[in-house]
């Protein structure tokens, strides 16, 4: 790979206090539980850490105090996205100062680029910094998919351009992405129940919110996979598969918030629009949550 992030990349949460302050206190103990139970490296300020309620002063707050609580363990990854390609930019500068390993940047939302318009965002970011870029492909979120020609276009003409995190169930776009792109570049799966079929198409590994409740048996899966013990592997994610749905049963943070509150590892406020899960939801998610422990 032209950069090699390890197998587990940790889309982080941002604990808040109840007056939705950071919980700074709460961010040192769950990186250091990241730490501790598998993660190769983490992503700060991504979708999954509240961005779009998050000023950039307080994204920029949190990297730093999370950069020297890290000290150097693992690769920091930061999330430099936009749908205005200035604004991308200036991020992306604003996070080599900071003294990031590389950005995630996501394909823009809500205005819709064409492809032509995706070459041109993502190439004026490249150009600007010269740190490892992954790019972010969730048609969910931006309602727009980028093709893998775009993608290998940008790979084969961006050195820097070194991966794509893939949230896509289409799993033919994995095959095209691969035959496509040059062999050093790397796909990474941005769903954790899509894992272990996309890295059965050459995924190097994943951008995972599990990875917050079992980290561990995740590292494990993916290691199995590896050393071509496929039979662990899938032994590992039919045990991981309940858990990766209940992550999901409402938008994301807010049940893995819910789950790492029902272990005390942090408190479940989340910034509104979103809203945390109501009673039903809950007693639903601890059911599941009473086979993992972290």
């Amino acid at each position: 790979m032209r950069y090699d992030f390890g197998d587990v990349i940790t889309a982080m949460i941002t604990p808040f206090n109840e007056d939705l302050s950071i919980d700074y206190p709460a961010l040192e103990k769950l990186v250091n539980h990241l730490l501790n139970t598998g993660s190769d490296a983490i992503l700060v300020a991504g979708t999954t850490g509240e961005t779009p309620t998050l000023s950039h002063e307080e994204e920029y707050e949190i990297f730093k105090f999370v950069k020297k609580v890290v000290n150097g363990r693992v690769k920091l990854i930061m999330g430099a996205g936009s749908n205005s390609t200035e604004t991308a930019v200036n991020s992306s500068i604003k996070a080599k100062e900071l003294g990031a390993d590389a950005i995630l940047t996501v394909v823009p939302y809500y205005n819709k680029p064409s492809q032509k318009g995706m070459y041109e965002h993502f190439s004026a970011i490249a150009k600007s910094v010269d740190l490892p870029i992954i790019l972010y492909n969730i048609p969910g979120r931006t309602g727009v998919n980028m093709q893998p020609v775009t993608i290998a276009k940008l790979a084969k003409e961006f050195k820097n351009i070194v991966a794509v995190k893939q949230s896509n169930s289409d799993l033919d776009l994995i095959s095209d992405i691969k035959s496509m792109c040059p062999d050093d570049f790397a796909v990474y799966s941005g769903d954790d129940s899509l894992t272990l079929p996309m890295m059965s198409l050459g995924a190097s590994g994943v951008i995972s919110v599990a990875s917050h409740i079992a980290g561990k048996d995740l590292k494990d899966m993916v290691s199995a996979f590896k050393s071509g013990n496929n039979k662990e592997a899938l032994k590992k994610h039919i045990y991981l598969y309940p858990l990766f749905r209940k992550l999901f049963m409402a938008p994301n943070p807010v049940p893995v918030k819910a789950a790492l509150a029902h272990f005390g590892l942090i408190k479940e406020y989340v910034r509104k629009p979103l809203v945390t899960l109501d009673e039903e939801e809950k007693k639903e998610l601890y059911t599941v949550l009473n086979n993992y422990s972290i």
